[in-house]
């Protein structure tokens, strides 16, 4: 179902947040009845109970089957046209303002969850053996809806808000794929923008900065062929869990002697398999190693790879073994336009006052396939403190026992709201 929605309602107080565009960044504006966040917040126990029933039934990449129902059973209620089956469960919605406008802002929220147990005994903790939203998406999600029954209900804006719930965010490729099927020529959009809770910052604060604010992501996977034999004998063999030792080692001189202390570059070989736990007098003919590169610049992404795969096949080489780097780029490394990052910016500090955003907190090497659509349209990718002083809303992300903190969707739906009010203002 395809979604254009023409919408009259709402009062005429549409220009609160279009004077944004023209208050510099050192004035304040005081919270009004029709402040996005404290509309939302009056909805704050429905929305809570929403994002706990998707951290109930986490579902990974490709698969939020019933995630998707769930968003799509919201946006019908809440009278909002959408279309399902993009990247299999994405969905997106659009929602037109009062006045007419050729112009159009897109928001984007992430509904995955990760493949890892989850240790929390809360009531809505995982009933999914293995899978657990471990990064917040059950929240994002929740916000981007949030925001949708506000701007649904008040219209306060001129043009086209497009709506985008993206699937398979954590390396399955969702936003890549969205763009492939053709997302941004099916639902024009001038600019994007996106948010992600961030347990180091304090409940009440946002960060964003121009130019890079998380890495690119690199998947690498090294195969060693060596010649298994008798432990005993190990003259007798080329042992590849030697060379995998001495892979591992020399990798990590690959960032310290070949990229400048000024760059930034990660390299993490994260795991290993090799012969038989039970076969402890074997040595196997194999061994396999899996990591990860994290850079900000394109020209240190390939020389990274050029020196590894280089480092890969000399070190086994010289112990009489062979070896092969597959190196797999899946990530680009997340780039804010500079004027998207200095409106998000303003946007936020009316929002939550000037003393409330953080325009110096240092990129994350982290990755984030919203990368994907900034590469096409000009945007900014915002980083939404959850840090309550609870023990569970300060963990960082991936952690077994951190959860999503419910006390931050207003802030995040009223700040996703906020963006296209800014954005889009009204002229009458």
């Amino acid at each position: 179902m395809f979604c254009h929605i023409n919408g009259n309602a709402g009062g005429n107080d549409g220009l609160l947040l279009r004077r944004f565009l023209y208050l510099s960044r050192d004035c304040t504006m005081p919270f009004s009845s029709n402040h996005p966040i404290e509309t939302i917040r009056r909805w704050q126990d429905d929305y809570t109970q929403f994002r706990r029933d998707l951290h109930a039934h986490p579902e990974l990449g490709l698969e939020e089957h019933r995630t998707a129902q769930r968003i799509s059973e919201r946006l019908t209620a809440l009278g909002i046209e959408h279309h399902t089956g993009i990247a299999k469960t994405g969905i997106v919605a659009v929602i037109h303002g009062r006045e007419t406008s050729p112009h159009s802002i897109g928001l984007r929220a992430d509904m995955d969850a990760l493949s890892m147990p989850e240790e929390n005994r809360c009531a809505h903790a995982s009933t999914v053996p293995g899978r657990m939203h471990g990064c917040g998406h059950d929240g994002h999600t929740t916000m981007l809806l949030a925001c949708a029954h506000y701007l649904q209900e008040t219209r306060r804006f001129a043009g086209t808000a497009t709506l985008i719930f993206q699937p398979a965010e954590e390396g399955r490729g969702g936003g890549k794929t969205m763009i492939a099927e053709g997302l941004f020529e099916r639902f024009p959009v001038e600019r994007i923008f996106a948010l992600h809770n961030w347990p180091r910052l304090p409940l009440g604060k946002v960060a964003v900065r121009p130019g890079p604010v998380m890495a690119a992501c690199d998947y690498i996977t090294i195969d060693i062929e060596g010649c298994g034999g008798h432990a005993a004998h190990p003259h007798l063999t080329v042992d590849p869990v030697l060379v995998a030792g001495h892979i591992i080692t020399a990798a990590q001189a690959v960032v310290s002697r070949n990229v400048s202390p000024l760059d930034h570059a990660v390299v993490s070989l994260c795991a290993m398999q090799a012969g038989n736990m039970d076969a402890k007098n074997v040595i196997p003919r194999t061994a396999r190693l899996a990591g990860t590169v994290r850079t900000f610049r394109p020209e240190t992404q390939e020389w990274v790879e050029t020196r590894l795969r280089e480092l890969v096949t000399s070190v086994a080489s010289g112990f009489g073994a062979r070896a092969t780097l597959r190196y797999d780029r899946i990530d680009p490394a997340t780039i804010n336009n500079a004027q998207q990052a200095r409106f998000a910016a303003k946007v936020a500090a009316q929002l939550f006052g000037e003393e409330n955003v953080v325009d110096d907190l240092e990129p994350s090497m982290g990755a984030e396939d919203f990368s994907f659509m900034l590469q096409k349209k000009p945007g900014a990718y915002l980083r939404l403190g959850q840090n309550s002083g609870e023990e569970q809303h300060g963990l960082f992300l991936h952690n077994s026992r951190y959860d999503f903190n419910d006390a931050v969707i207003p802030y995040g739906a009223g700040l996703l709201a906020g963006l296209v009010e800014a954005g889009l203002p009204l002229e009458t």
